[in-house]
């Protein structure tokens, strides 16, 4: 995975619905407690198939966190105390739009010079510092540059720019391949699938 967003451009609201409804229901006839990731999906058609339950929060929850407003790190502390939830399913509401984009390494190195930027809603999860050597033998993930805006468009300047500003030097990494995505046209209209790294490389990119 190299981008997450939200909400889906590729979904519509009646699937959408339709989509929490089944999660929801899945976790209730497990019996499961506390914060999860349904995954599905999807085809053209907007067919949408399960794949699988994580019962964990994941690297993308960010993106549900800003568009809901809901702090699910929070929640599955206080679920884990006991603590019962003090709102329901309806008041759960998706305004603008999040996008993340995971920083990785290709191949280890030290960080000689590092700068992150800065301004609302921007923000870069990472535990990097200049001087810190970047050891072969785990995930490469180096950090998580995430955004919000009002609209998916305004999201996306908004990455471009904050992806142009981040500087992770003395080790090789894919800022300047997220860039790409993010300015490709099918990644602007929300036209793009599993295979769209497959087909990006092969246009030359």
């Amino acid at each position: 995975k190299l981008i997450e967003e939200s909400p889906s451009p590729g979904v519509s609201p009646e699937i959408r619905k339709q989509l929490m409804e089944t999660a929801a229901r899945a976790a209730k006839a497990s019996g499961y407690v506390n914060a999860g990731t349904v995954e599905f999906l999807m085809d053209r058609d907007q067919n949408f198939y399960f794949m699988e339950m994580n019962t964990r929060l994941q690297v993308e929850h960010p993106v549900s966190e800003l568009v809901t407003g809901v702090d699910i790190v929070k929640w599955q502390i206080r679920i884990a105390a006991g603590v019962p939830l003090d709102f329901t399913q309806e008041d759960i509401t998706v305004q603008g739009a999040a996008i993340e984009c995971r920083i990785n390494a290709v191949g280890p190195g030290k960080v000689d010079f590092f700068h992150t930027p800065g301004g609302p809603w921007v923000r870069f999860d990472t535990f990097l510092y200049q001087g810190y050597e970047i050891p072969p033998y785990y995930d490469s993930m180096l950090g998580k540059m995430i955004v919000y805006s009002s609209t998916r468009e305004e999201a996306i300047r908004k990455m471009t720019a904050a992806l142009s500003e981040l500087v992770i030097g003395g080790t090789r990494n894919n800022i300047e391949d997220q860039i790409e995505i993010i300015r490709d046209e099918r990644f602007k209209k929300g036209d793009y699938y599993t295979d769209f790294m497959k087909t990006f490389q092969k246009a030359g990119n």
